[in-house]
């Protein structure tokens, strides 16, 4: 018994340790105060390690922020056919 202690004793505290961490993660996924952070982490990471891959990432979040363009306020214009 005295042989199997040290390695309960890592499994409790591997079980404490992800119980603790597991905790905020569910109350931070629950609540959405997660994404600005996460976001930021992964794009710094992305500029670090994959060049490719962080340029990217700021095409997709330019093209996010870009409006549709607007109709016309009398309404979009027809091509007549057959008359040039």
């Amino acid at each position: 018994m005295h042989a199997l202690f040290p390695y309960l004793a890592l499994l409790g505290f591997l079980t404490a340790a992800l119980g603790f961490f597991t905790w905020p993660a569910r109350r931070f996924r629950r609540r959405g105060t997660a994404g600005g952070g996460m976001s930021g982490a992964l794009a710094a990471y992305e500029e670090a390690f994959r060049a490719t891959s962080h340029a990217s990432h700021y095409e997709i979040r330019a093209q996010g922020e870009r409006k549709a363009p607007t109709d016309a306020p009398d309404g979009p214009r027809r091509r007549r056919l057959g008359k040039g």
